[in-house]
């Protein structure tokens, strides 16, 4: 079968990035002929494992070309024309590669899979400023709100309105939880199919070992919350003085992050390390307690949380979104309300404080990930999507 695969980014920087190349590898594996379309933003395409580029930006014009990318819709069509495949999956598509590109869609079975908020949030969170979770369908309320200025509200209310016109190009919408399947319903966007993503499996990590450990691993940006991780970290330090937080990852938040470690007299407690390429980031997994995920928006998925599980590692994380569908409370790890320094703490004090309960943990989340997130299991599913895509078309002409 012949696949073209649609993300807006082909470096391996993220969660979505990650699992679609993937994914196209996979599918290679298993005899398919997968390719993948994106664009060449990011590190300026240097690191692009793209089969087919088009031009993308992450420059001050970027709201503009996620609105109108015509250099995608031009080279889509191509690549279209060329390669002739049996079905199209397109993964993120509204940050860079625009609207534009769906008309291209109309004669080939397709499916979306949507694994953010970003078809209907502008910034992708459904997170207003004040940090309160919205609850609103996009307009006017997202200028009324400041969650947009409103020269990026004008292009973005547009890109809104295209996708909502062609949407139907696609023939199935697939999502990447329930709390997402949710968020899309009640704005009017269904049938929505649920599929989990997978992570690799790979061998479960030594023994736990001092200093205990707490690890954190995403973007530094303020929804992920790792300011409200410093703040329970203090009570952690004083009760556990020989703890230790390590921070992998990396953006806008990260000079208030540093500062405000050494505001609350951490610096020598806490090592914010920066951005690390994915493998070694995960791999911090091994050497931890626990891995935390305070995130204050609405994980789609938990992508950290898989991981960390597969690895063997209890986890921490805020109980909402996905992350309330993939960790089991008080058996793989435990679940805390969102923005809450003093439940995270305590959380936390509770497995470093009993290692046998971390490797408990631990041990019943990689059970489950050895199950649940299995690689296999997930491309099964998505190429018996493809077959019944290309069939249904071919039924229905």
């Amino acid at each position: 079968m012949k696949v073209l695969l649609i993300n807006d980014y082909a470096v391996p920087q993220g969660g979505a990035e990650i699992a679609i190349l993937r994914l196209r590898d996979t599918l290679r594996d298993r005899g398919h002929d997968a390719r993948l379309f994106a664009s060449s933003a990011g590190n300026n395409g240097k690191y692009s494992q793209a089969d087919y580029t088009c031009f993308g930006t992450t420059s001050r014009f970027r709201t503009l070309l996620q609105t109108a990318n015509p250099w995608a819709a031009i080279q889509l069509r191509r690549v279209m024309g060329s390669f002739q495949p049996d079905v199209v999956h397109v993964k993120m598509f509204l940050t860079q590669l625009s609207p534009l590109i769906l008309p291209l869609l109309k004669n080939v079975p397709s499916l979306y899979q949507i694994v953010w908020y970003r078809p209907i949030c502008p910034l992708g969170t459904k997170l207003l400023p004040d940090g309160t979770l919205c609850h609103s369908p996009p307009g006017a309320v997202c200028y009324r709100s400041g969650c947009l200025p409103l020269h990026d509200w004008l292009p973005l209310m547009l890109q809104l309105r295209l996708w909502r016109r062609w949407r139907g190009m696609f023939d199935l919408i697939v999502a990447n939880s329930e709390a997402v399947k949710r968020r899309l319903v009640s704005e009017g966007i269904e049938p929505v199919q649920v599929i989990w993503h997978s992570v690799p499996a790979k061998p479960s990590r030594p023994p736990l070992a001092t200093p205990p450990t707490v690890a954190f691993a995403g973007r530094l940006v303020r929804e992920k919350g790792a300011d409200v991780l410093l703040r329970a970290f203090v009570n952690v330090a004083q009760q556990i003085p020989e703890a230790r937080l390590v921070i992998y990852g990396d953006g806008p938040e990260r000079a208030r992050l540093e500062k405000l470690a050494d505001d609350l007299c951490l610096a020598d407690r806490v090592s914010i390390r920066g951005f690390q390429p994915h493998e070694e980031a995960t791999s911090s997994f091994n050497h931890a307690w626990v891995v935390a995920i305070p995130s204050r928006w609405e994980e789609p998925f938990g992508m950290v949380a898989a991981e960390a599980m597969m690895a063997g590692t209890a986890v921490v994380a805020s109980r909402s979104g996905g992350l309330t569908e993939i960790i089991r409370d008080g058996e793989t790890g435990l679940q805390v309300p969102p923005d809450n320094a003093d439940a995270l703490a305590s959380a936390l004090l509770r497995l470093l404080r009993d290692r046998d309960l971390a490797e408990r943990m631990g041990q019943a989340g990689r059970e489950v990930a050895l199950t649940e997130f299995n690689e296999a299991v997930v491309v099964d599913r998505f190429v018996q999507l493809y077959q019944w895509l290309v069939c249904n078309r071919a039924r229905n002409r």
